[in-house]
């Protein structure tokens, strides 16, 4: 038994490590592909709703009597906050730069936090509060450290960090969605969500100048077929054999790997006020994810 749960574990931490290396990337591939954001996104959708359709189909998932109604309902609520969250995403990238927009969109878990408050019941502990507070201080460090160059490009920096913003809190609503719709398979949960969005943005799509050139339809299938389908897979395979704990400390590997390749691709390198607020986020979400409690913050032993 010691040994087959070894093996998921590895086996766990391989398609995990593996997803957020996927994830880190996709900064890259958005803004290599000169397309539109709205376009990115459609495309992204289409592709990866093909991919997750043969997926959804091998795993028996496309049977009548799969999903209610009601679930099927949640899901493209799921679907278009997750769509609006790429959308907000991608377009920061132009405005904060990938590593800025990537760190700031990591706030996610505390706009569940406070969603999960107000729609679930869930307790805010002093721990969550402090660790909350914590994020906050770590954006007003990275808001501070606008560029210097003044005019519109501090508002665009402004306007990026505001977009993330918004990515994350429509990430944390599509999280909600998944917790109201446990027990359903998850696969086919992301093959409704990119259908919908897929219906949403088709009005907004110029379909008569699409991408002129092979390398642009080879980066937009690679958005939705390994981005989209193979991460999914991958994620949920993750999720299924990790303990929460094992699996919230490597989804940090997603925004040191999108830093990283910000650095190397574009020669973005953070100034020392936002690499200060950057990690002061990064740890503030590992203590969330990771059930840490400062020292002060632990209940005292009873004195006998």
């Amino acid at each position: 038994m010691e040994a087959i749960m070894g093996s998921d574990i590895r086996r766990g931490t391989a398609e995990m490590t593996a997803a957020m290396l996927i994830s880190g990337t996709i900064g890259w591939f958005v803004v290599m592909s000169g397309q539109p954001v709205s376009g990115v996104v459609f495309w992204r959708c289409l592709f990866g709703a093909l991919t997750l359709l043969v997926i959804c189909g091998a795993l028996g998932l496309l049977r009548p009597g799969i999903i209610t109604l009601r679930a099927f309902g949640i899901a493209i609520f799921g679907g278009i906050a997750i769509v609006l969250n790429w959308l907000l995403l991608f377009a920061s990238y132009s405005h904060a730069t990938i590593s800025i927009a990537t760190t700031v969109y990591n706030t996610q878990p505390f706009m569940l936090l406070v969603l999960g408050a107000l729609f679930l019941g869930e307790k805010i502990t002093a721990t969550k509060l402090f660790w909350l507070t914590l994020a906050f201080a770590g954006m007003i460090a990275i808001v501070e450290a606008k560029p210097e160059t003044g005019g519109s490009t501090s508002d665009g920096y402004g306007l990026g960090i505001l977009m993330a913003l918004g990515a994350a809190f429509f990430y944390a609503l599509a999280a909600l969605a998944a917790k109201w719709l446990k027990g359903t398979p998850p696969h086919l949960i992301a093959l409704i969500q990119v259908a919908t969005g897929m219906l949403m943005l088709a009005p907004m799509t110029d379909f008569s100048h699409p991408p002129g050139d092979v390398r642009s339809w080879a980066i937009l299938v690679t958005v939705g077929v390994v981005h989209t389908g193979l991460m999914y897979v991958l994620l949920y395979g993750a999720i299924q054999r990790l303990p929460t704990h094992l699996t919230g400390a490597l989804s940090f590997i997603y925004p040191i790997a999108a830093i990283l390749v910000d650095r190397l691709a574009f020669g973005h390198a953070l100034q020392p006020m936002q690499i200060l607020g950057a990690a002061i986020i990064l740890l503030a979400a590992a203590g969330m994810n990771l059930g840490w409690t400062p020292r002060w913050l632990r209940p005292r032993a009873l004195e006998s």
